[in-house]
C-alpha cells in the first residue's frame, strides 16, 4: 500500500516517463511478448471512445451556461489559431527548401489511393457533408466537425432551457470530464504499452532509413514551438512570452504528446486554463474548438511531406508555389480529425497541386505511418500546448487593457 501510495503522490509528468522508459526497455528486451501492448491499445481505445462524447458535451454545457460578453476575446482566439497555423505552414516552406529530404519510394507496399481527397474542392464538400451528419452518427464515427455543428446548435438552444436543465448539462460536463481524468490517469501504463510496441516492431531502424524526414520534421515543430508562437504571444502582450508558452508545454504539451490526440487532451487543457485563471466562459469553448481548428503541427506535417514527395519525384518547385501549398494546408489542417494520423491523409492534396500522382503521395502516406510514433505524437503536443497558449493570450491581452497583472 505504501508504494502504491507513493506511486500516486508523483506527479502524472513522471509516471508518464517512468512508462515510457520501462516500455523501450522491455520493447528491446523481450519483443516478443506482445501481451505488453495490449494496455496501450486498451488506453488509446478508451480515449478515442470517451473524447467525442467529451467534445459534445462541454461546447454545448457552456454555451447553455454562458453569459456572454466574451465575443472580442473568442474572436482573437479564432484569429491566433488561424494565423499560427498559416505561419507554421509558411515555415515549413522555408526548412523545407533550406534542408532538402528525399526518401525511396518504390520500395513501398502499394497504399489505398481511395481515401485520400482529390482536390481542394473535394475538402471543401467533405467538410461541408461533415458539418451536417447525423448527430449520433457524428459521435459514433468521432465526426469532430459534424459534433462541433451540433453542440453548438444545441447549446445555444438549451439557453432557452429551465435553470434546471442548464445545470444537468453543467453536471454532465463534469461528470463526463471526471471520466476523462480517470482514463488520462492510466496514462503510464498505457503509454508502457505503446512504447513497448512501437520499439518491439520498429527498433531503432526508424531513425536509420528516414532519420532526415524525422529531423525535419522535429526541428520544424520545435522552431514554431519556441520560436513562432512564442513571438506571436510576445508581440501581442508586450511581455515575455516563455513563462506561459514552457508552462503550456510542460503541463499540456508532455500529456499530448503520448496520448496523440487533441481532443482526448481537452481534460488537461480545461484544468490548466482553470490554473491560470481564464474566464471559464471563454475556454469552455475555445480549447474543444481549439483540437479541430488549431492545427500548426498538422499544417507543417501536410507541408513538408507534399515538398518531401515534389523533391523526391524531380518536380520544380518555387517558392511562391510553396506559399501556396501553405496556405491550402492551413485551411485543409482545420478539417483534420481529433485523433491521431488524420493530417496524413491530406497529404495527397498537397502532392496534387505539383502534379504528383496519388500513387506516389499515398506511398508517402505509408512512410507517414511509419514514422508517426514520433511525427504524430509531436504533431499533437504542439496542436494541443498551442490551444492553451492562445486562449490565454486572448484572456491576458484583456486583462492588459484593464490595467490587470499578468500571472507569468
Amino acid at each position: 500500500m505504501g508504494l502504491i501510495k507513493k506511486w500516486n503522490s508523483m506527479s502524472l509528468i513522471l509516471r508518464i516517463l517512468i512508462g515510457l522508459v520501462i516500455g523501450a526497455i522491455l520493447g528491446f528486451a523481450v519483443p516478443k511478448a506482445t501481451w505488453i501492448g495490449v494496455p496501450g491499445e486498451l488506453f488509446v481505445g478508451a480515449l478515442k471512445a470517451i473524447a467525442p462524447i467529451l467534445v459534445f458535451v462541454l461546447v454545448a454545457s457552456s454555451l447553455a451556461n454562458s453569459k456572454g460578453g466574451n465575443m472580442e476575446k473568442f474572436r482573437t482566439v479564432i484569429i491566433l489559431y488561424l494565423f499560427s497555423t498559416l505561419c507554421a505552414a509558411i515555415v515549413s516552406v522555408f526548412t523545407s527548401f533550406a534542408f532538402k529530404v528525399t526518401i525511396p519510394l518504390t520500395g513501398l507496399d502499394a497504399v489505398d489511393a481511395s481515401a485520400a481527397p482529390q482536390g481542394m474542392a473535394d475538402v471543401v464538400l467533405n467538410l461541408l457533408k461533415s458539418i451536417v451528419v447525423n448527430p449520433v452518427d457524428a459521435l459514433a464515427k468521432a465526426n469532430y466537425i459534424g459534433i462541433l455543428f451540433w453542440a453548438v446548435v444545441f447549446g445555444i438552444a438549451l439557453k432557452l432551457a429551465a435553470p434546471a436543465t442548464k445545470a444537468m448539462m453543467d453536471d454532465l460536463s463534469n461528470a463526463v470530464s471526471t471520466a476523462v481524468r480517470w482514463v488520462i490517469s492510466c496514462a503510464p501504463i498505457g503509454i508502457l504499452g505503446l512504447m513497448f510496441t512501437a520499439v518491439s516492431t520498429s527498433g531503432a531502424e526508424i531513425f536509420k532509413q528516414y532519420g532526415q524526414l524525422v529531423g525535419l520534421l522535429v526541428g520544424t515543430m520545435l522552431f514554431v514551438a519556441l520560436v513562432i508562437n512564442p513571438l506571436i504571444v510576445g508581440l501581442i502582450l508586450r511581455h515575455n512570452p516563455y513563462p506561459l508558452v514552457f508552462r503550456c508545454l510542460r503541463q499540456s504539451g508532455i500529456t499530448a504528446f503520448f496520448t496523440r490526440s487533441s481532443a482526448a487532451n481537452i481534460p488537461v487543457n480545461m484544468q490548466l486554463c482553470k490554473e491560470l485563471g481564464l474566464d471559464e466562459d471563454l475556454y469552455s469553448v475555445s480549447i474543444p474548438l481549439g483540437s479541430t481548428v488549431n492545427m500548426d503541427g498538422a499544417a507543417v506535417t501536410i507541408t513538408i511531406f507534399s515538398l518531401v514527395a515534389a523533391f523526391t519525384a524531380g518536380v520544380p518547385v518555387t517558392i511562391p508555389m510553396a506559399i501556396f501549398l501553405s496556405i491550402v494546408a492551413t485551411f485543409s489542417a482545420c478539417g483534420t480529425s481529433g485523433v491521431a494520423g488524420g493530417s496524413l491523409m491530406l497529404v495527397p492534396l498537397g502532392c496534387s497541386l505539383f502534379g504528383i500522382s496519388a500513387d506516389i503521395a499515398m506511398q508517402l502516406v505509408g512512410v507517414g505511418f511509419i514514422i508517426s510514433v514520433i511525427q504524430d505524437s509531436l504533431e499533437t503536443a504542439l496542436n494541443s500546448s498551442g490551444d492553451v497558449l492562445f486562449t490565454a493570450t486572448a484572456e491576458f491581452r484583456d486583462w492588459k487593457k484593464q490595467g490587470k497583472k499578468l500571472p507569468l
